[in-house]
């Protein structure tokens, strides 16, 4: 299956039931907005200084040297008198313009005289120069930010700059994590001399938790599942009842050891897919019946680290938007100069771990193999090749930066 269609069956099943919720807008990045965000004020309030000077009539100081009054001193905070035509306010940024000012000479455009009595002005504004005008920035009754949106810092500010304190956002999705595998150890239980032939870590429960939490989830870790039957079974009826989605790494796949899919069968629906993508070739998809009633999603990752790293990257990532009632899930990329050469083709799509050099092309890593989880940690984000090509040095590739996917 192209992976196009994956992804799309995959947001199809995605419907955006999780509910919403209100939270501080302190704490709120990262979340997903359940509701538009409408502006009950104009910013700035008022037209107010750009910048530290004097608020003029810009028809009084059409020549350079001329001298002005200088009748009020306007902080910010302060409010000004009306500006009496042929004088000037010693103004600060951020201070509203008095009603009859038109623009703000630069504080180094001038010369104080006499005290600060008066002014002399080198270098005449034109109207409006210097000068923020009420609404310019967010107009009262604007739409500022809308349903769907993933809030991030910039978008926190603007939310503060409108006096809102509070936000209604998605729920986040539950997430149980577990792992099958009776070879699998984890870290810290075993010591590296201690382990046993045919044992390896568990580097995938590990990144898989770190990017959930990225992805906007809270996450239960169920550890790894003994294998046999009806452990895998109950650990599934188990984690069905209390998540939106069970997410697994490895045994999804039809071996005597391999338990999850009848596991997963029994308690509801399974879909296997072979996505035309490399690294990353088997996905699973189904549905776990609750006892209560209701379902919950299941997805099952390939084992290989890297092959479960880009799997998740490219499919759970924007499911798990999807379901928090993002709109927007696309995977930002950009056009980059391969500076390596590639000579053999694929007949799958490949996502090619790359790093970007001190002259703005890419690097390649020298081995792409799907267990190779040094290349993920290498790499600053993945080149999408499509399939059947090849690449020589100095072409322009489609490079897709993790700063983006792990945002």
């Amino acid at each position: 299956m192209p992976l196009d269609e994956a992804l799309e069956r995959l947001l199809a099943q995605a419907a955006p039931t999780l509910g919403a919720e209100t939270v501080p807008t302190f704490d709120a990045d990262g979340r997903v907005l359940a509701r538009d965000v409408v502006s009950g004020l104009a910013v700035p309030p008022c037209d107010n200084s750009a910048m530290d000077g004097y608020a003029v009539r810009a028809a009084d100081c059409a020549a350079p040297g001329t001298v002005l009054d200088v009748t009020q001193r306007i902080a910010a905070g302060g409010i000004g008198a009306p500006l009496a035509p042929g004088s000037a306010a010693r103004i600060f940024t951020g201070a509203p313009m008095p009603a009859g000012a038109n623009a703000v000479v630069m504080q180094e455009d001038t010369q104080a005289l006499d005290g600060g009595a008066r002014v002399r002005i080198d270098a005449p504004p034109a109207s409006g120069r210097s000068v923020r005008l009420a609404g310019e920035d967010v107009a009262l009754g604007a739409v500022v930010l809308q349903k769907g949106e993933r809030l991030s810092p910039a978008s926190i500010g603007l939310v503060a700059g409108i006096g809102l304190n509070d936000l209604t956002v998605s729920r986040r999705p539950r997430v149980a994590l577990m792992a099958t595998g009776d070879e699998l150890a984890t870290p810290g239980a075993v010591a590296p001399e201690d382990l046993p032939p045919g044992a390896i870590y568990n580097s995938n429960r590990y990144f898989l938790n770190a990017l959930l939490r990225r992805a906007g989830c809270v996450v239960t870790d169920l550890g790894v599942v003994p294998d046999r039957a009806d452990a895998t079974r109950q650990a599934l009826q188990a984690a069905a009842r209390e998540h939106d989605l069970v997410l697994t790494s490895g045994g999804v796949s039809v071996g005597e050891e391999d338990h999850v899919k009848p596991a997963v069968e029994s308690l509801g629906t399974l879909d296997l897919w072979q996505v035309a993508m490399k690294p990353g070739k088997p996905f699973a998809y189904g549905r776990l019946r609750r006892a209560e009633g209701g379902q919950a999603h299941f997805i099952g990752l390939p084992g290989n680290p890297v092959s479960s790293f880009v799997t998740f990257l490219m499919l759970v990532r924007p499911f798990l938007l999807r379901l928090q009632g993002a709109v927007d899930v696309a995977m930002p990329s950009i056009a980059a100069r391969a500076d390596f050469t590639l000579a053999k083709a694929d007949k799958r799509r490949e996502f090619l771990r790359a790093r970007r050099n001190a002259s703005g092309g890419l690097d390649l890593f020298p081995n792409q193999g799907s267990g190779v989880l040094t290349s993920v940690h290498w790499a600053d984000g993945l080149i999408d090749h499509p399939a059947g090509a090849t690449i020589a040095q100095g072409d322009t590739v489609r490079f897709i930066p993790f700063s983006e996917l792990l945002a």
